[in-house]
């Protein structure tokens, strides 16, 4: 069963939602917005030149993704997580990355590996943490792009790499910004000798290893 768009919708207009989501699930996964922001139609509306219907399609859109919430008797805001469901999702991108790549490898073109390339000299060249994260978000997602599947690149952009803002700040005090940045060389120098088990390994490793420390760091916090 095919879907159409409806007689007479302008293509641009039915994109017009999901270009709002895009931003602000960028805004929010960067930390321009933190936590607890509130997302008022109206200002949104404002920002992105539409009115309030694609804002309101694009805030239910990231309510299912688990980034936006709607309170009792108020608007939509940005959610935090608490530690046990961000290891809950850190389990899920373990999962779904490793099969992921274990598809994606062998799919690899050198425009493939070129593209990874120039996501990691992005890395090496942000300056802060925002770019930073998005630097590793497009890396993950480009990795588990050559595996041709469609809901389960979906999956993972949705579901598995919205802890990357939490992440991040806990691997470069465990391990510090090169750290990270050698196990994603680790893993595009297996992925360009076509290893897909190695590469799927040292991407579950790595994803591991953030939640390992993610959670010895909160354990620390506490106990200060």
């Amino acid at each position: 069963m095919s879907i159409t768009r409806k007689k007479g919708a302008p293509r641009h207009a039915q994109a017009l939602p999901h270009r709002i989501r895009d931003q602000l699930r960028f805004d929010i996964l960067t930390g321009a917005l933190p936590a607890g922001t509130p997302l008022k139609q109206d200002a949104l509306a404002a920002r992105f030149q539409a009115s309030r219907i694609p804002v309101r399609e694009a805030l239910r859109q990231l309510e299912t993704e688990g980034l936006v919430a709607y309170p009792l008797n108020r608007g939509a805001v940005v959610i935090g997580m608490e530690i046990d469901q961000i290891c809950e999702l850190l389990d899920i991108r373990i999962a779904l990355e490793g099969f992921a790549v274990r598809a994606a490898v062998p799919n690899m073109a050198r425009a493939d590996l070129e593209a990874l390339e120039a996501i990691l000299l992005a890395y090496d060249d942000a300056d802060s943490v925002p770019g930073r994260v998005d630097a590793i978000r497009r890396f993950h997602l480009a990795l588990c792009a050559p595996a041709n599947n469609t809901r389960l690149r979906r999956l993972i952009e949705e579901h598995g790499l919205n802890t990357s803002r939490y992440t991040h700040e806990v691997m470069s005090q465990a391990a510090g910004a090169d750290g990270s940045q050698a196990d994603h060389r680790r893993i595009l120098e297996a992925c360009r000798n076509q290893d897909a088990e190695l590469a799927a390994s040292l991407v579950e490793a790595h994803i591991r290893e953030t939640r390992k420390n993610l959670v010895s760091m909160h354990r620390m916090r506490q106990d200060g």
